[in-house]
């Protein structure tokens, strides 16, 4: 068998703690500071645009339809291949709105005339999202993120308690400001299939740090003796190697998906690159430092409760009565 990790090797994870959170902490401001003030390159899906459905013969493919009208003059498509590949059916995505609507479709039509006669290719169908039905739909996309974080903290809650559960909604929370920070910074456009990569990062994520939490509830069960500190850092190195090998196999193939599976799913594939590296770090050095730090907040607060109740006891004791003699 495989092994990446040697039985029995003790990497001082948790001993630099305050480090990584630091790191992550930073990071997440920047992106933070950067959404309000640089902003995402949003796609048509979330601030309105036309879509047009054409038609084209069988020899030409998704690369040749994005290659004609880019020669033409018509930048930021996303062309995405509909139906059957016989059908030769394409739909096209343009910035736009209801004023420019028209003058799109025309001037698609008019790049494709000059290569291909009439009747070699039609505009089957021309729609319009407007900017408020946009803003909404951009609304809705974060909406759902907040409430997939709000069911897994139900869940982590259920299976686990208290301790557990802050800790893995943070790490996504900080998965997913992190990767939103790198299409800040590389001003890839957002839209649908980049909010679904999002929502496929939360469960992949927090299936990792779910594997890291039963080993320490299983670590911190059979070794009472054990700190949290101790348990948490056990835990991490015995499941070190399955992470490795978990997001090195799953990168791969998102790897090879993004060099050759041509536009439609490059944006995709890269997003769950770079969401399987920063979700690997933050099941190692956040989920687990935040519950070392939960654990350690409430112990010093019960601790401090107790001292509490006992001097309140000390000082409600009765003193003794002195029965002084009558005169």
């Amino acid at each position: 068998m495989l092994e990446l990790i040697r039985p029995g090797t003790q990497f001082d994870f948790v001993g630099k703690r305050n480090l990584w959170m630091g790191i992550s902490l930073i990071g997440i401001l920047a992106t933070l500071i950067l959404f309000f003030t640089k902003g995402l390159n949003y796609g048509i899906d979330f601030t309105g645009g036309a879509e047009i459905q054409i038609q084209v013969p069988t020899s030409w493919d998704i690369g040749k339809v994005r290659d004609e009208l880019e020669s033409g003059g018509m930048e930021d498509l996303k062309v995405q291949q509909i139906g059957l590949p016989e059908a030769s059916q394409y739909l096209i995505k343009a910035q736009g709105d209801e004023s420019s609507l028209n003058l799109i479709a025309n001037r698609i039509s008019g790049i494709l005339g000059k290569t291909l006669q009439p009747k070699e290719f039609e505009i089957q169908r021309v729609d319009v999202v407007g900017p408020a039905a946009g803003s909404s739909l951009r609304m809705s996309g974060f909406l759902s993120m907040f409430y997939a974080l709000v069911c897994i903290l139900i869940y982590v809650t259920i299976r686990f308690d208290y301790r557990y559960s802050p800790g893995a909604v943070i790490a996504l929370f900080h998965d997913t400001v992190i990767t939103l920070g790198v299409f800040i910074l590389t001003q890839k456009q957002f839209d649908l299939q980049i909010l679904a990569a999002l929502l496929a990062l939360i469960g992949y994520s927090n299936n990792d740090t779910i594997i890291v939490f039963d080993r320490v509830r299983e670590t911190s069960q059979h070794h009472p003796e054990m700190t949290m500190k101790q348990a948490v850092n056990r835990a991490i190195n015995e499941t070190l190697g399955r992470t490795i090998l978990t997001s090195l196999c799953t990168f791969f193939t998102v790897f090879a998906l993004w060099l050759f599976g041509g536009k439609v799913i490059e944006d995709f594939a890269f997003t769950l690159m770079i969401g399987i590296i920063v979700g690997a770090y933050s099941s190692i050095f956040v989920a687990s430092s935040l519950v070392i730090f939960i654990t350690d907040y409430h112990a010093k607060r019960e601790h401090k409760m107790k001292g509490k109740g006992q001097s309140s006891q000390s000082t409600t004791k009765k003193r003794p009565s002195v029965v002084h003699p009558s005169h």
